[in-house]
């Protein structure tokens, strides 16, 4: 049975359960949380160098990075509705995939740190207000490529890309910010809610 390491409140652990679930893989989960303070940390490291979660373990098998997971799951089940095999399909599902890892994720990440978790490390007030202004002209990026589409991120069918996609969009709405009107990302937003693993391992009420 295919193991999952790491914390569920994780978003990047959330991708891999949520894709589980829509897989319908039968998995055991554990909650590590890796490196982050562990106790456990030196033998979670065996896992990976790194400390983060998720990692998981296929048999013999060991993976880490969310989404080298979600890309090795949706390949090892044959879903090429989640991971096109054309190679020009597949390079838009992967370049979205990239841009929330590397874009998105970074500019929300000191607002949701303050404004959610509370960190003790992110009360500066002027970071926080750069930190919202940048994940707002991100989320109007997301915004402007739904209104091309008009269903999921990068057509008429949901990908991996709305996989990762959904978790930040799934921030975007539960962190107390003044939002900007943004209606196709609301709409993306209730288009995965119809989805029961998507309100099973994200809209859940975890942030």
């Amino acid at each position: 049975m295919l193991q999952v390491l790491g914390r569920s409140t994780s978003i990047n652990v959330r991708k891999v359960l949520w894709l589980c679930a829509e897989l319908e893989l039968p998995i055991a989960h554990e909650a590590w949380s890796g490196g982050d303070r562990s106790n456990r940390s030196d033998e979670f490291k065996e896992w990976n160098p790194n400390g983060l979660v998720p990692v998981i373990k296929d048999g013999d098998f060991v993976l880490w990075e969310s989404n080298a997971i979600c890309r090795y799951l949706a390949g090892l089940h044959r879903r090429d509705d989640l991971l096109p095999t054309d190679l020009r399909r597949r390079a838009v599902v992967e370049q979205w995939m990239d841009w929330q890892t590397t874009q998105l994720n970074n500019a929300w990440r000191y607002a949701f740190f303050a404004l959610v978790r509370k960190s003790p490390t992110h009360t500066d007030s002027l970071a926080i207000e750069a930190s919202v202004a940048d994940w707002t002209r991100h989320m109007r990026i997301l915004e402007a490529q739904l209104q091309r589409t008009e269903a999921f991120v990068t057509g008429g069918e949901f990908t991996l890309a709305d996989l990762v996609l959904g978790l930040s969009t799934h921030r975007w709405f539960m962190t107390p910010i003044e939002r900007a009107h943004l209606p196709a990302i609301s709409e993306f937003y209730e288009r995965l809610s119809t989805r029961p693993a998507f309100m099973q391992h994200v809209r859940n009420g975890v942030p």
